[in-house]
């Protein structure tokens, strides 16, 4: 009985966090919406300031990246196209960004940071 409760304490807080990621998402996108028509990146509020970071990341096509890197053997150490994996591999010159410059596309991403004043 008691691991009922637990199973039942559990899945209301799944639930609930389902519930506040929904609210966050909503909440993200006003603000980024209200800075964006304001055109502003950043922007003071009475006790908070927000700041919108953009940044691009890479988002790798697995079957472009096996045709593009020099060794089969390497993809054993990616297994799937993880973009710290193929950083790494670019680091260590066990492959070269201009090699793989075709297994990718940019995706501009924005971020939002709130931080109390």
């Amino acid at each position: 009985m008691p691991m009922d409760k637990t199973i039942g304490r559990y899945f209301k807080k799944k639930q609930k966090l389902k519930e506040l990621e929904q609210e966050l998402a909503e909440l993200r996108e006003e603000i980024m919406g209200y800075c964006e028509e304001q055109g502003v990146s950043e922007l003071d509020a009475e006790s908070h300031k927000v700041k919108i970071v953009v940044q691009e990341r890479k988002e790798y096509d697995d079957g472009k990246l096996y045709e593009a890197l020099p060794d089969p053997d390497v993809w054993r150490l990616l297994s799937r196209a993880d973009a710290s994996k193929v950083a790494s591999l670019i680091k260590l010159n066990v492959i070269t960004e201009d090699s793989i410059k075709d297994a990718y596309t940019l995706k501009t991403v924005k971020l939002l940071q709130v931080d109390k004043k």
